[in-house]
């Protein structure tokens, strides 16, 4: 038999979810807000926490809104988890979220978290999309809380050059596996990637000047038409990102993001300054106009390649490919300042060695992720660092998703 009972929420899970607690346990309640009074259904019992469905709502927060996209809401697109709160609420929800973490998984006291630094508009924000297709050939994006394809037609947090391109496209390809949308916001330049299910490449009628790429399975890249890169411009220096190459989603934010590493680094212009996991180079190329000198390591090919001619004018910068435990013994001479931007796995412990042995003054450290945040900060003050501020960044509206960037230095 189905447990339905009556709960009063009052925080926010890491995931999207809504905590209450009975008798003696937490359950943890999607689509929903702290501060409210709600019935929810058991969905899944884990002893001392469990899961569970909204059923109705016995007294709504005053922050809730009716979401607008069509598509938002239980067993619908998991794209999106916040859509039912207010944009403008977001952020502060995101900030106390990295505070509990840092608090409960990373065992700081009082962490300093500054007010987090909110997307001016909230919509309209991605420069790429990754669709999923269904078994009818549909594209779609993954339901909430199942690995089905749920079909959409456009999708309100994508650019709007990008929700040009979905909307000109049929939506139906059954010869494909995945589909992914790319754009620079800033330039115009548009890219479709695919994967099909057979060697073949499907037929695309597009009305856009666009590049098509094609991946095959054991991940070549086959470009159909056009380039197998796209041009994007932060702060007015244009990057170019190829076809595989991880690029942030939110272009306007990711300006800020430099904007805050920059400002943790306080640098003087004598430095040597580490960037590990580098990318295509876009801290690099700011870090490179004020510091002596400059070591990025990647482990992407395609990525190195980018950041090997987005760097090219750039005379005091070394690139290692590989990865950054490996690498770091290829770094000549003292580090200064460290900058890591990881997976959301974070840093290994390898990673977390390495660095404590080279010393470096000042580490920043940019994470998608503040429960790996928190693991890692804490491991680093057992090798005698200490954080000093963390920086919450909303790069994802109406997700729960949360850019945090954190500023550690040596004691």
């Amino acid at each position: 038999m189905t447990e339905t009972i009556t709960l009063d929420l009052n925080a926010m899970a890491y995931g999207g979810e809504a905590i209450g607690r009975h008798e003696g346990r937490a359950i943890f309640v999607p689509y929903a807000i702290p501060g409210e009074r709600v019935r929810v259904e058991i969905t899944e019992d884990h002893g001392r926490y469990a899961r569970a469905r909204l059923v109705e709502l016995v007294k709504p927060s005053p922050v809730r809104v009716d979401p607008p996209c069509p598509y938002f809401g239980q067993d619908k697109c998991g794209g999106c988890q916040w859509q039912h709160i207010e944009t403008a609420v977001q952020p502060r929800l995101k900030g106390l979220v990295t505070l509990d973490q840092l608090e409960r998984v990373g065992k700081f006291r009082e962490p300093t978290v500054f007010e987090p630094f909110a997307d001016e508009s909230g919509w309209e924000y991605r420069n790429h999309a990754l669709f999923r297709v269904n078994s009818e050939g549909r594209l779609g994006f993954l339901s909430a809380q199942s690995h089905d394809v749920y079909p959409v037609d456009d999708c309100m947090i994508l650019h709007p050059l990008l929700n040009s391109l979905l909307r000109s496209l049929d939506m139906t390809y059954p010869e494909l596996e995945w589909m992914e949308l790319r754009a620079g916001t800033a330039t115009g330049d548009l890219m479709l990637l695919l994967q099909a299910k057979e060697e073949q490449a499907p037929s695309l009628e597009v009305d856009f000047p666009l590049s098509i790429v094609q991946v095959d399975h054991d991940d070549g890249i086959v470009p159909l038409i056009g380039l197998d890169y796209i041009l994007e411009r932060i702060h007015e220096r244009e990057f170019r990102i190829s076809a595989t190459s991880f690029f942030q989603v939110n272009s306007s934010q990711a300006a800020e993001l430099v904007n805050i590493v920059m400002g943790a680094l306080d640098l003087q212009g004598t430095e040597h300054v580490l960037d590990a996991y580098c990318g295509v180079g876009l801290f690099t190329a700011f870090i490179a106009t004020e510091a002596e000198r400059v070591t990025g390591i990647e482990v992407n090919p395609p990525a190195i390649a980018d950041a090997n001619h987005n760097l090219a004018d750039a005379d005091n910068v070394d690139l290692l490919e590989g990865a950054v435990e490996d690498m770091l013994a290829e770094v000549d001479g003292k580090i200064d300042a460290v900058v890591v931007d990881p997976p959301r796995a974070g840093l290994g412990p390898e990673v977390i060695d390495a660095l404590a042995e080279r010393r470096p003054e000042r580490l920043v450290y940019v994470s998608c992720d503040p429960a790996t945040l928190a693991r890692d900060c804490q491991r680093l003050t057992r090798k005698g660092y200490t954080l000093e501020w963390v920086q919450p960044v909303d790069l994802f509206p109406q997700t729960y998703h949360i850019e945090n960037v954190a500023l550690l230095s040596s004691t």
